[in-house]
């Protein structure tokens, strides 16, 4: 604007020095029109006829004259006015970069506070869902360890019952004795079993908590750098003249960090006007908080 300004106003004074050399010119060319009506009359007309055509010819070079300088006025008065359109016009240009600037660390300040802020909503909620399942894992594996363990007293129980019984009949009670050992062993073996698989499963649902706080890490840091080029984006719209100077993808992934829906679809126009109005839409938003 300041360029189109200057050479606005050099338009405008550029008129105004012709006119005055116009008003200049018209003086000399009322005086020679003068001399001119004076040498051109008739050698036979009178002295006094010559004077009224000489004095008409000078009013008209006068008035030739006034006219010429109330016109450069004018000019002048028109090339004071652009100045100052011009001078109004630089000190919004400035206005508008203030603004811009303001506005601009203003969204990229609110952008950063947003992601840290969904990165520790997300964490808590990650923590606090591994922290369930686990207190859920110890409870069943608990539960289950003492179901084996009482399965384990019940046949061990049984066992003695079954020794005492053997009293009565000696080889029967061996027979007896030895299938309740083999059980008693049996059942104990299993039960070890199913407690290392559980013990193994609670290892196995650890590890994936932990991978769930890993994935919950690299989302913020992919908040954080689409805040990052979100402002990269913003600055250089304003360095560079506007959003039309982007290529398609950088309009793409601007659109995408700013939460603009099918913008795959969209071509390039419509997708600077979608930027421009959630940018617009962002400004308000900000400013009425």
């Amino acid at each position: 604007m300041p360029s189109n300004a200057a050479w606005l106003l050099s338009r405008a004074v550029k008129p105004v020095e012709a006119l005055g050399d116009a008003a200049a010119g018209a003086r000399d060319q009322g005086r020679k029109v003068t001399a001119a009506v004076v040498d051109a009359a008739p050698v036979g007309d009178s002295v006094e006829i010559r004077a009224r055509r000489a004095h008409d010819a000078a009013e008209r070079a006068r008035e030739a004259e006034e006219r010429a300088v109330e016109a450069a006025r004018d000019a002048k008065a028109r090339a004071d006015r652009a100045r100052e359109v011009s001078e109004r016009g630089r000190a919004r240009v400035k206005d508008v970069e203030r603004e811009t600037s303001r506005e601009v660390k203003q969204r990229v300040a609110e952008a950063q506070k947003a992601a840290e802020e969904f990165v520790r909503r997300e964490r808590q909620a990650a923590e606090a869902d591994a922290e369930d399942e686990r207190q859920e894992v110890e409870a069943e594996a608990e539960s289950e360890l003492e179901e084996a363990r009482s399965d384990a007293e019940a046949s061990q129980q049984r066992a003695e019952e079954l020794v005492e019984d053997a009293t009565e009949a000696l080889a029967e009670a061996r027979r007896l004795a030895d299938e309740a050992a083999e059980a008693a062993r049996a059942a104990a073996e299993e039960a070890n079993r199913q407690a290392e698989q559980l013990r193994n499963e609670a290892e196995q649902r650890a590890t994936d908590a932990e991978a769930r706080l890993k994935a919950v890490e690299d989302l913020h840091e992919r908040a954080s750098a689409a805040a990052k080029r979100t402002a990269r984006g913003l600055d250089r719209e304003t360095a560079d003249g506007g959003l039309d100077a982007y290529r398609m993808p950088e309009l793409v992934e601007l659109a995408a960090s700013i939460g603009i829906e099918k913008r795959t679809t969209m071509t390039k126009s419509e997708l600077v006007d979608a930027i421009t109005k959630a940018a617009r839409a962002g400004t308000r938003q900000g400013a009425s908080r």
